[in-house]
């Protein structure tokens, strides 16, 4: 056991964070995204949603201060009317961690499946809110 470790990371994800290198990617991604033919390391973190993963990572995980955005989200398709309300809740926990490196990208879809082929990890939870993927890239401390 550790002190200040959030519950929810698991061991196997606590490693992969720790090998994470500077300008390394991770995703945290909802139930629907294709997390194992994406991932090169796939972590499930079944019954969990996003946001919860998003807020415990971001205890020990620094945002890159030299990318242009620190995090990306999943661009809509086109012509599908869904708005993505969860991006807010990204966007205020990426915030309560990061004051300074706390920019916001969209990646269109496709797009966002190939960075995820190339991301250290994928995290995939069970959540089953729409177009809730986000990608971050590891800063330094």
């Amino acid at each position: 056991m550790l002190k200040g470790i959030p519950e929810i990371l698991s061991p196997e994800l606590l490693k992969i964070l720790c090998e994470m290198g500077h300008g390394d990617e991770i995703v945290i991604s909802d139930g629907n995204f294709p997390g194992a033919s994406c991932g090169q390391r796939l972590v499930r973190a079944d019954g969990h949603t996003v946001c919860e993963l998003l807020d415990a990572i971001l205890t020990v995980f620094p945002l890159d201060s030299y990318s242009e955005v620190q995090a990306s989200v999943m661009q809509v398709m086109p012509g599908d009317p869904y708005v993505p309300v969860i991006w807010e809740d990204f966007k205020a926990i990426v915030n309560q961690h990061e004051a300074v490196n706390n920019k916001f990208g969209d990646i269109e879809r496709f797009e966002f499946y190939n960075r995820a082929k190339k991301a250290y990890a994928v995290v995939q939870t069970s959540d089953k809110a729409l177009y809730a993927n986000i990608l971050l890239t590891k800063g330094v401390l």
